[in-house]
């Protein structure tokens, strides 16, 4: 590696203070001529998904998360009002809640908001939560998944504060069971406390969905559109994410400037200055154009700690899939996983230097330590310091061992910044997709779970209906209800678990008998 490699390979985008370091990912030279066609059909494939054209074909729909930042992309008015009106009823409605204008029932002001979601319309909350909150606003609260044991701990920590909550349920269909159970168990617990749920919950759903009709016969205090042009993964910058942020007085607007400021960049159809492609370029390269590396995302930053897990749901779910846009059978996908910086020095960066080489890192360097003064720790350094040099020896030990890498650099974590990084992402996984020629926008496999954990539900109630006081095995309810006995035995130990069974064992499964 000399420093003329790097000078010559870095991008930098001075006016946003980002830069993007690709010099250890050591791309052969004559690799983006190669591309060149692929990468013309991408920068194609873009323009006409941002013109509004039907980049999901699998479900006939538009994506347009990218006019979430830019209204005038919009294709139509009606787009563009859908985008601009939410807006303003967001931040009139968030103004009103410290004076109390809206109010809870019990007097006072709202003190905290429960978030309940899953997938993106709870990640992409808990991301700028973790990123950019802050402690002397109002304390968010998450049910994110549809665990009793998760949903009673959050409960606990509201306490006695759970008359001044705010609820916020975040569905598009309203039919998605974790977030409809957790609004569901949230009821509950504000019904035991003698409070009327509806008056201090709103909703974020979809026009005319379950969730809607369910909120507005309810009598919820209010609810915000979803479009369905906007997907769960790529939801933070539309009302999934802008409500939250409003609710903690985060300025959102700055994050929507950073976003549309990172995506005119990455407009750009050349590649040297695009710093999206590049990415996905280097992406490409690394793993074959078939993943065949995982990639380790290891940002230097403790408010950063969520966004490996975010990128997780963002790049695994847009680009695992099965079959490409012609309906042959490829497999495609990138695993993604990460902490952060310097921790995982600690955890499994031993392996990522000296272990299986199934992977490369991509280092998120925020370059600002803190704000105010920093006392030295050791000599003339400073905790900074040392991070800056575990995040430095870290590259280069993986590199001096043929693990590559790719840098990212931001000047410090705020609104715009993170709006700059999900935008580069967000684009990066755009041109991808369309490299590797999938549809990044649907998730027939995520459906296929679904509807596998339906149909062991049904299976479920029948096997209860089935219990007696006789002591039967899973093989003897499994042939009167024609079910799997494996499946049944599951569902017979999952009610004894839970107080609706008893189970003896006997030596192996095949002699464990349930009864009433």
């Amino acid at each position: 590696m000399t420093f003329e490699k790097y000078s010559d390979t870095l991008l930098r985008y001075s006016d946003l203070g980002f830069g993007l370091d690709l010099s250890r990912m050591d791309l052969v030279d004559d690799f983006t001529e190669k591309m060149a066609p692929k990468i013309a059909k991408a920068f194609a494939d873009l323009a006409k998904l941002e013109a509004g054209g039907i980049a999901n074909p699998d479900e006939g729909r538009m994506v347009g998360h990218y006019w979430l930042r830019n209204p005038d992309l919009a294709p139509n008015d009606k787009i563009r009002k859908q985008i601009t009106g939410p807006i303003a009823a967001i931040k009139e409605f968030a103004s009103m809640i410290p004076t109390g204008e809206i109010a809870p029932p019990s007097g006072g002001v709202f003190k905290n908001i429960l978030i309940i979601g899953i997938g993106g319309s709870a990640l992409g909350p808990q991301l700028i939560n973790d990123a950019l909150g802050q402690i002397d606003e109002i304390q968010p609260y998450f049910f994110d998944n549809t665990d009793p044991d998760g949903m009673d701990r959050d409960l606990a920590a509201i306490g006695r504060d759970l008359d001044k909550t705010l609820a916020v349920v975040i569905s598009k269909s309203g039919g998605t069971p974790e977030t409809r159970n957790g609004m569901l168990e949230a009821k509950h617990a504000y019904e035991e406390a003698g409070l009327d749920f509806a008056k201090h919950a709103i909703a974020v759903t979809g026009e005319d969905s379950k969730l809607d009709h369910f909120a507005r016969e309810a009598g919820f205090i209010t609810t915000f559109p979803m479009e369905d042009w906007v997907g769960g993964r790529t939801s933070i910058l539309s009302t999934v994410g802008l409500v939250p942020m409003a609710l903690q007085d985060i300025d959102f607007e700055e994050m929507l400037a950073g976003a549309k400021e990172m995506d005119e960049k990455t407009r750009s159809t050349d590649v040297k200055n695009n710093a999206a492609m590049r990415l996905a370029l280097a992406w490409h390269h690394e793993g074959g154009g078939r993943g065949e590396r995982d990639m380790v995302v290891l940002p230097y930053k403790d408010s950063l700690v969520l966004f490996s897990k975010y990128l997780q749901q963002l790049i695994m779910e847009s680009l695992g899939k099965a079959e490409d846009l012609d309906g042959r059978t490829v497999n495609q996908g990138l695993a993604v996983y990460g902490n952060k910086g310097s921790t995982d020095q600690h955890a499994y960066v031993q392996q990522l230097r000296d272990g299986l080489h199934n992977f490369f890192a991509t280092f998120i360097e925020v370059r600002k330590g803190r704000d105010g003064d920093s006392i030295t720790v050791e000599g003339e350094n400073t905790s900074a310091d040392y991070l800056q040099g575990f995040l430095r020896g870290t590259r280069s030990a993986l590199y001096e061992n043929g693990r590559h890498s790719a840098l990212i650099s931001i000047e410090k974590v705020t609104p715009r910044t993170l709006g700059h990084l999900i935008a580069l992402f967000e684009r990066t996984v755009t041109f991808y997709a369309s490299l590797v020629n999938i549809n990044a926008y649907h998730q027939p496999g995520v459906e296929a779970g679904k509807a596998a954990a339906t149909e062991f539900l049904d299976m479920l109630n029948k096997v209860r209906g089935h219990l007696t006081a006789d002591h039967k095995s899973a093989v003897d309810v499994a042939t009167a209800i024609s079910c799997d006995p494996e499946d049944v035995f599951h569902a017979l130990v999952h009610l004894a678990a839970n107080g609706e069974a008893t189970h003896t064992r006997g030596e192996n499964p095949l002699d464990d008998r349930f009864f009433l």
